[in-house]
């Protein structure tokens, strides 16, 4: 089952007989589908599902992108989903998401609100890094236990963060440069300095 958003979009971008053969293909006609659904959809929008990968001429097309889709019941926001999507600036992931994968969302500059589901477990590698209109992030109603290397990294107008105590395992540099977010007695490269700094902020 998939939103009624996303079945307008595939039908008005997919002939018929194409969606007919992958509807009977395999349970991964989803992702078979989602090349000619990003190639068709002229709106602006862009599907995202639980795959990982993409190539180059679709990154290309990613700086047109205003508005995402999510397919209906994933639980991973895949590698490099969103990755260059400079016009993209507000994003709402569905609850059911567990995890959201490398360089997701590498390099929109563009985004300014990020609202993340409650069931989040894993933010991973440079996954908002260069998100540099990104100024606020609350993770303190997730379930967060990871945040992988880099993940807000060149995030230069990050001013706050809330976060949790579940937050287990920490890469390195997840606040590189992020000069906005800790005072300057605090050094940034140091992940678990700055954990420490925001946390002491929210008691």
């Amino acid at each position: 089952m998939h939103t009624p958003e996303f079945r307008r979009h595939f039908f008005g971008s997919v002939h018929v007989q194409t969606f007919m053969a992958l509807r009977v293909a395999t349970k991964g006609w989803n992702a078979a589908a989602d090349a000619l659904i990003d190639e068709g959809v002229a709106s602006g929008a862009m599907i995202v599902h639980g795959g990982k990968g993409t190539s180059w001429a679709q990154e290309k097309r990613r700086k047109l992108v205003t508005r995402v889709i999510f397919l209906q019941n994933i639980t991973n926001v895949g590698e490099r989903a969103c990755k260059l999507a400079i016009n993209l600036v507000v994003v709402d992931i569905p609850e059911g998401v567990e995890s959201i994968g490398d360089y997701a969302f590498l390099a929109c500059c563009s985004l300014t609100t990020v609202s993340f589901p409650a069931t989040l477990t894993l933010i991973g590698t440079s996954t908002f890094n260069e998100c540099i209109s990104l100024e606020n992030v609350d993770l303190l109603h997730t379930n967060l236990q990871e945040l992988g290397s880099d993940a807000f990294a060149d995030c230069k107008n990050l001013t706050s963060m809330t976060i949790l105590d579940s937050l287990q395992k920490l890469g390195q540099l997840v606040f590189c440069r992020c000069s906005k977010l800790a005072p300057s007695n605090i050094n940034v490269n140091k992940t678990k300095a700055v954990i420490s700094h925001l946390r002491s902020q929210q008691q």
